[in-house]
C-alpha cells in the first residue's frame, strides 16, 4: 500500500496497515541508497540510468523468485497464496487504484510473472505506459539480459542485508510500542 498513499489519511488505517505502509517505506529507502544497488547503475547504459532503479527493483523481484528457496523454508506457492488473500480480505482499507491493482494481480497471478523474464519484460512495458512521458523501459530487456549475471550477484549479495535491516527494524517497532 506504500505505493498508493497519496492522498490517504493514514491516522484512518488501522496500526497494523500503518506498520505495513512504515516497512514498505523503509525497504524503498534501504534499498535505494543501499550501495550495492548504487553500484549496479554503471551497468547500464546512459539513457537506461534515470530508470535504473525501477530496472533494478523489478528485476530483483525475478531474483527472489529464483532464489526463494534461499531464503524461506515456506513453498513460494503457499507465499503468494497467502498474500493473495491477505490482499484481498483486507481491500476495505485500499484506495480504490489499489484495489483494481490487486484485483488484476490476483486474477492473472501477477506475483509469479516475474518468476520469468518474459514476465519482468511484460511488467517493465505496463510500468512503461504508466509513465507520463517518453521512456526506454519497456526496451530494458537488453540491458537486463546483458548484466543479468551480475544483477544476480549484486542481489544476492544485498537481499541477506534487507533481511536483517527489517528484522532489526521490526524489533525496533516492537520495543517502541512496549515504552
Amino acid at each position: 500500500m506504500g505505493d498508493f498513499c497519496k492522498g490517504v489519511d493514514l491516522n484512518r488505517l488501522p496500526e497494523a496497515v500503518k506498520l505495513g505502509i512504515y516497512n514498505h517505506r523503509a525497504v524503498d529507502r534501504f534499498t535505494d541508497n543501499h550501495v550495492v544497488v548504487q553500484g549496479l547503475k554503471p551497468l547500464f547504459d546512459r539513457r537506461f540510468r534515470r530508470f535504473s532503479g525501477i530496472i533494478t527493483d523489478v528485476i530483483f523481484d525475478h531474483f527472489l523468485i529464483k532464489h526463494w528457496s534461499t531464503f524461506s523454508d515456506t513453498p513460494l506457492h503457499r507465499f503468494i497464496e497467502h498474500s493473495y488473500n491477505a490482499l484481498w480480505l483486507h481491500r476495505q482499507w485500499m484506495p480504490a487504484p489499489m484495489t483494481d491493482t490487486v484485483g488484476r494481480i490476483i486474477e492473472h497471478n501477477g506475483l509469479m510473472a516475474y518468476g520469468s523474464l518474459e514476465g519482468v519484460r511484460m511488467t517493465l512495458l505496463r510500468l512503461s505506459q504508466r509513465i507520463r512521458f517518453d521512456n526506454p523501459l519497456a526496451e530494458s530487456q537488453t540491458e537486463i539480459l546483458k548484466n543479468y549475471t551480475k544483477l544476480d550477484d549484486g542481489f544476492l549479495q544485498f537481499f541477506p542485508e534487507l533481511i536483517e535491516y527489517i528484522d532489526h527494524l521490526a524489533i525496533e517497532v516492537e520495543n517502541a510500542q512496549l515504552n
